[in-house]
């Protein structure tokens, strides 16, 4: 048997539209048109003489700005502005590095590279040590190792949280700088 999916009734338009705007008096602007004042008659007037909608775009504005546009054409631009904004914001990535609480000096540095290029590409950096069996009794070294990781990253990130133990692991996050070009 088939599900069907609740009704959702019509989607609202954003905008008033020509007959849907109820102020009485509106301020018009748009491409060929006098902007100024006008009661809403004149405004419908001025549009249908150019073939085009009347549409509210700032009905909080005293009185309510209107512009003269095809409305089908001025949707399709909102949208498209709306995908270009959700396209360049930035999503943050969190890179994860794992320490245990006895690295050596080799490994510390290759990973501290590893950090290095991740923060430099924007990404957060989340190091943490992670503590098996009873290695749990050298906390002081894992914070020790991550107080000494967020040192040797001083120049490209700032600590976003200090080192703290939850369960098994000793947690530090790094955000990047604002680099200098």
């Amino acid at each position: 048997m088939r599900r069907r999916r609740p009704y959702q009734g019509r989607v609202e338009e954003p905008y008033k539209v020509n007959g849907k705007i109820t102020a009485q008096e509106v301020r018009v602007v748009g491409e060929n048109v006098e902007v100024g004042v006008y009661s809403i008659t004149q405004a419908l007037a001025i549009a249908k003489e150019q073939g085009l909608d009347l549409v509210e775009i700032s009905p909080k504005a005293d009185p309510p700005v209107c512009k003269v546009v095809d409305y089908s054409k001025f949707k399709y631009d909102q949208k498209k502005k709306q995908k270009e904004i959700k396209a360049k914001a930035s999503k943050t990535v969190l890179k994860e590095i794992r320490f245990g609480p006895n690295t050596d000096d080799h490994d510390f540095n290759f990973k501290l590279k590893h950090a290095v290029n991740f923060l430099q590409d924007g990404a957060k950096v989340k190091a943490y040590v992670h503590f098996r069996g009873r290695t749990i009794v050298y906390k002081e070294r894992g914070e020790i190792l991550l107080l000494k990781f967020a040192q040797a990253l001083e120049e490209y990130a700032k600590v976003e949280q200090l080192p703290k133990l939850e369960g098994k692991r000793m947690f530090l996050f790094l955000s990047p700088k604002a680099m200098k070009k």
